[in-house]
């Protein structure tokens, strides 16, 4: 059987624009010295990053959760099977403790877990966390689930139509569409056409809001406009904040899709003008990728030790506890 030879294609997404602004060096690390680190005969720095770039925070993890149960009970609504929240809870919790124990062993050096989650940057680095902080984790998952339970999005789920399903968190293998040549990843966690025949994109969130989700949601609703050719002004965008238990319609027209476009076409050429060869996605030599100078985003990168920031960021953490208290809650997907 012919082996499939991987090649490190250029993509964009939300997620990237974001690693890109934020520090270029962990961008370079993430999308390309890591690159083949799944491999046996991986060098065995391109091995570590490869397996830190798979950890994810406390924060994220307890979303991802969420986001996976979420999707598992839509897909069960969707064909007609019911469902218990004290069931989903349950799955959840079970899901966590045994993703905790794997990862405080750090199992996730030698065995493989399940694709979603790989282990905790919190293990890997012997962060001081508190028994407190882990319970609050699970209580935020168990706050998400049951405002979802009791919002009014199971009645609209249960009474759609198999017609009017598009699609529950379809993954990278499926969401994705063309602009400007440019592949974009844009995985909507929930679509489906309304009574009014309007196609909807849901994104539920289980952080606070802050700036740069309507972009995210932009996105979904241009996929969704490509890949079922529906026309992009008629899509309705919702951002559902599942913690707070709030709802946000985005703007979706063609003004707003005009921006959108021209700040991705920006983003697409900053990303470029760091490539020595924009047909082999080839980056440029790690010199031209410096680190940031912010170190407080040092705190929450999974790379702090190969970048050699590990003892400052472990400083910066204790003066900021000092100072002020518990360190800024890192981002949730």
């Amino acid at each position: 059987m012919r082996r499939t030879t991987l090649t490190n294609d250029f993509s964009w997404s939300k997620s990237r624009h974001e690693k890109f602004s934020e520090c270029l060096r962990a961008y370079y690390l993430y999308y390309y010295r890591s690159w083949g680190g799944w491999e046996a005969e991986a060098p065995k720095d391109v091995r570590e990053l490869y397996v830190l770039k798979k950890l994810n925070n406390r924060y994220s993890w307890a979303g991802s959760v969420v986001h996976e149960c979420v999707r598992d009970v839509l897909l069960d609504w969707q064909a007609g099977r019911s469902v218990e929240l004290a069931d989903v809870e349950a799955r959840a919790r079970r899901l966590m403790q045994d993703d905790f124990r794997h990862s405080v062993k750090k199992a996730y050096w030698t065995q493989k877990h399940r694709k979603p989650f790989t282990g905790l940057v919190e293990h890997e680095y012997g962060e001081p966390v508190p028994d407190e902080a882990w319970k609050q984790n699970w209580e935020t998952v168990r706050q998400a689930l049951g405002w979802f339970f009791s919002s009014r999005w199971p009645a609209l789920a249960r009474s759609l139509k198999p017609a009017q399903w598009l699609e529950v968190d379809a993954g990278f293998d499926f969401s994705s569409f063309t602009l400007d040549g440019v592949k974009v990843f844009a995985i909507p966690d929930f679509a489906y056409v309304d009574d009014t025949g309007a196609p909807v994109v849901v994104d539920w969130k289980t952080g606070k809001a802050r700036d740069g989700y309507d972009e995210q949601v932009l996105g979904y609703a241009l996929y969704v406009s490509q890949r079922y050719k529906l026309p992009v002004e008629k899509v309705r965008a919702s951002l559902v904040y599942l913690n707070e238990g709030l709802e946000q319609d985005v703007q979706v027209d063609l003004a707003a899709m005009e921006a959108f476009k021209a700040r991705f076409a920006q983003s697409v050429a900053s990303m470029r003008g760091m490539l020595t060869d924009v047909a082999t996605n080839t980056p440029k030599d790690a010199t031209a990728f410096p680190m940031t100078e912010n170190v407080a985003m040092c705190v929450r990168c999974a790379f702090r030790r190969p970048c050699g920031r590990l003892e400052a960021a472990a400083q910066f953490q204790a003066q900021q506890q000092q100072a002020q208290g518990p360190a800024p809650t890192p981002k949730v997907a």
